[in-house]
């Protein structure tokens, strides 16, 4: 009996004037975690796409074959009776719904058009159990879980349905480290009962934590299949980007000017309990031309923190906020703008972009008054900044007039910077700027970062990933339970001093 439980043999997609996957040949051997790694762009999630039944057979050329038989699927329902399960990076739950409502969602567990809600939440309960949410009950409202938790939520529903191939995409972006490596110890386990596993991901440490095989793709088409053993991640970048990084950081030293922003004596309450307070008493300056790097485990308060800087935040303040000197009241995201602040926010798809518009709206839509006279915009003077900011930040894209929606992670994340750039900030805040997107788009906005410090534009990076923090940062401040525990130089920081202080050691 073959080992091989999938093979996806010469699979070509084609949209209007795009082949997005040219012949690629892509085979998984049971009971392995098998990696699939690219730029955003080179074919991965169409890949999927094909393989769970979202393109139909004969939307595509080429053959899929499971267990040795080849496979049609006309429809989602079609791959998962076949034993494929698929779970995005954006989650699919409905947090109204309790657990087990979520699991059974579209198979439900009925007799005589009635559901068994006993058979529900017992069947429910296994399935929780099976993923490690052993104290989690089946009847809890899902939306008050965290995110680590309703991934396994995810899960467990996949497993539901009898999958034999399970399709993680991106499932960590979103994690606690602490919650990661639950999700990796439970894809141990999995593998170790025979569950065969897709993982795709941009963290390349995580696919040599877990991954026994990685196929790369580029341009939409297959550039090798190898052991992860085989690997480094030196050699997959090369692979990705079909030319060696020599530099994951390329980190410019830099001679600050004068404070432009200055936070003293700043605490913050959150918006829900209001007695509770997210930062406590905390203070900052940023120096024109630096890179402040802010590091901290999730729920320290760097994101609130930020947001409220900016007007964006509901809790309620207090302290003094001084910038380039001036003492000023935000309340607003406009006041904010005005002041000289942007904020490049960690979910661009909710708050940094406007899927279904172009780029051209896009991009001006935070700086309108520039680009109008007498409540009238001037369509030259908008087409003319969109198309620098284009050809600035290399957007990968048609046209201005490109809708954002279509757009890999990393041209998004461009199109977010172009926008706020338009505003001619003296102080950008970066909010896990390079989070969901591949490594070569990383490598360009780490340039774009760096010019803007050159210019002596001051730059606040939040980021959880602690290589990005160390190799970008010129000082680096740790926030821990909403108070700063330590202040590093970019030469005196380490990953362990940085983990001790977020930890709330001094």
């Amino acid at each position: 009996m073959s080992d091989i439980a999938l093979e996806m043999r010469k699979i070509t997609k084609q949209f209007p004037g795009v082949k997005a996957l040219n012949e690629v040949t892509f085979q998984v051997k049971k009971g392995q975690v098998h990696a699939l790694c690219g730029e955003n762009g080179a074919g991965k999630s169409t890949l999927m796409k094909v393989l769970s039944g979202l393109y139909p057979t004969g939307t595509y050329e080429g053959q899929i074959l499971i267990d040795g038989e080849e496979k049609s699927f006309q429809s989602i329902k079609d791959a998962e009776q076949a034993g494929i399960a698929i779970i995005y990076q954006e989650l699919a739950l409905v947090r109204g719904l309790t657990i087990g409502e979520n699991l059974f969602l579209g198979n439900e567990r009925s007799k005589y058009g009635i559901i068994q809600w006993n058979q529900v939440y017992k069947e429910a309960e296994k399935w929780l159990n099976e993923v490690g949410l052993k104290r989690i009950k089946a009847n809890q409202i899902t939306g008050t879980l965290g995110i680590g938790q309703q991934q396994l939520v995810e899960i467990a529903k996949a497993l539901s349905k009898n999958a034999k191939i399970l399709i993680l995409d991106e499932p960590t972006a979103a994690l606690t480290e602490q919650e990661v490596a639950i999700l990796l110890n439970i894809l141990r386990e999995f593998k170790k009962r025979g569950v065969t596993c897709i993982y795709i991901s941009h963290k390349l440490n995580e696919v040599f934590d877990i991954c026994d095989t990685v196929t790369i793709l580029r341009d939409g088409e297959t550039i090798t299949t190898q052991a992860a053993a085989d690997l480094t991640e030196d050699k997959v970048i090369s692979y990705m980007v079909g030319r060696e990084l020599k530099e994951r950081f390329p980190y410019m030293p830099s001679k600050p000017g004068d404070v432009v922003l200055s936070v003293q004596n700043y605490t913050l309450w959150s918006n829900d309990l209001t007695h509770r307070k997210v930062i406590d008493d905390v203070s900052i300056e940023v120096r024109k031309g630096e890179i402040l790097g802010i590091s901290g485990l999730m729920g320290a308060g760097r994101t609130e923190l930020m947001m409220s800087l900016f007007g964006v935040y509901a809790g309620r303040s207090q302290g003094k906020v001084s910038i380039e000197g001036k003492k000023t009241s935000i309340k607003d995201a406009q006041d904010a703008i005005r002041e000289g602040l942007a904020l490049v926010s960690e979910d661009r798809k909710k708050y940094g972009l406007v899927m279904n518009m172009d780029i051209k709206k896009n991009t001006s839509i935070a700086s309108l008054r520039a680009v109008s006279k007498w409540g009238t915009i001037n369509e030259n003077k908008e087409i003319q900044s969109a198309k620098t900011y284009l050809q600035s930040l290399k957007i990968k894209a048609n046209s201005i007039e490109t809708v954002v929606g279509t757009l890999s992670g990393g041209n998004q994340q461009k199109v977010v910077l172009g926008k706020w750039l338009m505003t001619m900030p003296k102080v950008l805040i970066l909010d896990e700027p390079t989070r969901g997107i591949d490594i070569g788009a990383k490598y360009e906005i780490y340039n774009i970062m760096n010019e803007l410090v050159q210019q002596g534009v001051a730059i606040i990076m939040i980021s959880s990933e602690l290589p990005e923090v160390l190799g970008m940062s010129h000082r680096i401040l740790v926030l821990s339970e909403g108070k700063f525990t330590a202040e590093f130089t970019h030469e005196e920081a380490t990953q362990e001093k940085i983990m001790y202080a977020a930890t709330g050691g001094k």
